[in-house]
């Protein structure tokens, strides 16, 4: 069920906190012979991580001093992106009945993707601002017959 990951994303989180604990008293891992101090300016990075709303992909490239002059990021959204969609569908068809719609229909929609928690200014590189919610009922050729939107 969608709205259970934020519960599974909890008990990650615990999990990931105790091990993160273990890990940095660990020799083996810490100790100097391991340490890869670089010499010089690198080029370009790259990294990859798992974090509560999905992958994070960081991708940076760098002049002669080491300056970062280009950053890509794919972030979770775009990779949860046709999940968000589907559910959206789906609460849509199990919430609207005869094109008949109230007023609470935006907040039990929306549910659908905000258990994704998605960052569309991250996602689409934009700047910070409205994200209007716009919800377009149409009929069975398609045409829109109703649009709700705040």
């Amino acid at each position: 069920h969608t709205l259970a990951n934020h519960w599974a994303r909890v008990i990650e989180m615990l999990q990931a906190a105790e091990r993160m604990r273990e890990l940095a008293d660990d020799p083996g891992l810490t100790g100097t012979e391991i340490r890869n101090i670089p010499t010089a300016t690198p080029k370009a990075g790259v990294g990859v991580v798992e974090a509560p709303r999905g992958t994070l992909i960081h991708h940076y490239e760098t002049d002669e001093q080491g300056l970062i002059r280009k950053a890509n990021l794919i972030v979770a959204t775009q990779g949860n992106s046709a999940r968000m969609a589907m559910g959206v569908e789906k609460s849509a068809k199990e919430l609207i009945h005869n094109g008949k719609v109230d007023d609470g229909l935006l907040n039990r929609i929306e549910m659908a993707f905000r258990a994704y928690d998605p960052c569309h200014g991250c996602a689409t590189h934009s700047l910070p601002g409205q994200m209007p919610l716009l919800v377009s009922i149409r009929d069975a050729n398609g045409f829109v017959i109703r649009e709700l939107g705040r």
